[in-house]
């Protein structure tokens, strides 16, 4: 009966892995956890590197099952859906086993390899051919594996993104999806196929590869021991699998052109659906197939990421506040619009697309020690996100995302009153925050994916709004002043 029945969500992310059950009759969740509770240890070997072990992704990933799990009948969980952080590199050997720790989005250093593709493939196949740079994506951080640990290349089976080595914990198949290669930079959108101009010029060969498979789909059942494992029935499906960004925007219900979807995580996104092949010429937002995506009806998103979000706002509890967020909201409020002159630059956490892929270190400017304090800087690191989220929104309207209302789940910084004022205020939008997250958004795909609800818009009916936003002139005009003098010290540093 479709009332006893389960799905299960999963969102693999480099700060945690959430986990989320839903009953499918009500598309509602009845179970959620994290795992671990803190923040998830990114390693980083050399500067401007990022890596994880894939099979940390996985012990929390059994964790936040059996938490979600405790009190339910766990035979009755139908399906598994899978949202995972974006171009991550993961390789893997005949065993199935990682060669080596994955090189996770905001590692940064295949930029350099990225730059030369790009000039020698050409910036008019690149950009109309693969939408973007080959930059620091997936098939980048490939090639540097390849020019440097050579003997580790050399045993790899198959390559893989975070979302594909969850999907083969479970089901033991290698499978990846269109979108997933798009997201890696392996995708020609004209030819509707893998970019065979792009992998010879890296001289990958096209093996290593794994086979497709849609993103709503049966992409495989539990093995015996997955099933052992996690006390789920060995006839669960995991049916749907996608990057965390096309995820997050459709559990927003964001698949039609011109919807938008925001995330305020450890990365901060904007998220925007066209209809068509749109690219900037200098790869500064990308564009992916989206989750919806068909031949026939042509869904891409349109990314523009800030990586110093999240990751920003720890950084400040943990070094320089004693409290919770909570507490350090409230102490932002506090402080005029403005921040009395002091400017945050929040690029610290690997290249930034936004600023061409430069490797940017975080700084204060105008700081006064007579006049700033600790909420000055809480305040001014929420409005330095905010603005760094104007200029790329710039470039989003440019290329014709002409966007009125942006959608976002209630958590993270937009849970700040700061910051959604900021938000709202300084891109003159509307921001309507709805009640679900990733994992939700996972769950929610799997039921279509494993034909348990008919259709996306079945799926997605019970998506709750939880609050909107809207912009007022006066304080418009005071974050505008704002961002023009956020800009003006881009400028002075050579950022932009």
């Amino acid at each position: 009966m479709k009332h006893e029945s389960y799905l299960l969500g999963l969102d693999i992310g480099s700060s945690s892995v959430k986990t989320a059950l839903v009953d499918i009759a009500t598309g509602k969740s009845v179970a959620q956890a994290q795992s671990p509770e803190t923040e998830m240890k990114i390693d980083a070997p050399q500067p401007g590197w990022a890596e994880q072990n894939p099979e940390l992704w996985w012990e929390h990933a059994k964790n936040g099952i059996k938490k979600c799990l405790a009190s339910i009948d766990k035979k009755k969980v139908k399906a598994i859906g899978i949202g995972y952080q974006m171009h991550g590199l993961v390789i893997v050997d005949r065993e199935l086993k990682p060669l080596r720790p994955s090189i996770i989005w905001c590692d940064s250093r295949a930029v350099e390899i990225g730059n030369k593709a790009f000039n020698e493939l050409g910036a008019e196949y690149c950009l109309k051919h693969l939408l973007n740079s080959p930059g620091n994506f997936t098939a980048s951080k490939l090639k540097w594996v390849q020019q440097n640990e050579s003997s580790i290349y050399n045993k790899i089976h198959k390559i893989m993104l975070p979302g594909d080595y969850i999907a083969l914990k479970l089901t033991g198949e290698a499978f990846t999806t269109n979108t997933g290669l798009s997201e890696g930079m392996f995708w020609d959108f004209p030819s509707q196929s893998i970019s065979k101009k792009l992998t010879d010029h890296y001289g990958f060969d096209s093996s290593l590869i794994s086979k497709q498979v849609d993103v709503f789909s049966n992409q495989g059942t539990l093995t015996k021991h997955a099933s052992e494992e996690l006390g789920l029935s060995s006839e669960t499906v995991v049916s749907y699998r996608a990057g965390d960004q096309p995820n997050n925007a459709f559990a927003l219900g964001v698949v039609n052109p011109g919807e938008a979807a925001a995330n305020g995580g450890t990365s901060g996104v904007i998220y925007s659906v066209a209809d068509r092949d749109v690219y900037d010429p200098k790869s500064r937002v990308n564009a992916f197939l989206h989750v919806n995506h068909q031949p026939q009806a042509k869904r891409n998103g349109v990314l523009l990421c800030v990586n110093g979000t999240g990751i920003l706002n720890s950084w400040l509890r943990k070094n320089v506040g004693s409290g919770s967020y909570p507490e350090m909201n409230e102490q932002a409020s506090k402080v005029a619009i403005g921040s009395d002159g002091l400017t945050f630059i929040p690029f610290g956490n690997g290249a930034e697309r936004i600023l061409e892929n430069k490797v940017s270190q975080a700084s204060l400017q105008g700081l006064d020690f007579n006049r700033h304090s600790q909420s000055h800087l809480f305040r001014a690191a929420q409005e330095g996100i905010v603005f760094a989220f104007k200029y790329g929104f710039d470039i989003l309207s440019s290329m014709g995302a002409n966007t009125s209302t942006i959608k976002a789940g209630e958590a993270n910084l937009f849970l700040s009153p700061v910051f959604r004022e900021a938000f709202v205020n300084t891109m003159n939008v509307k921001l309507e925050l709805y009640d679900t997250n990733g994992a939700i958004g996972a769950a929610l795909g799997a039921g279509v994916g494993a034909g348990v609800y008919s259709s996306i818009q079945e799926a997605i009916s019970g998506l709750n709004k939880r609050a909107e936003f809207v912009a007022e002139k006066e304080k418009t005009q005071k974050y505008l002043d704002a961002y023009a003098q956020w800009k003006n010290k881009m400028m002075d540093l050579k950022l932009i």
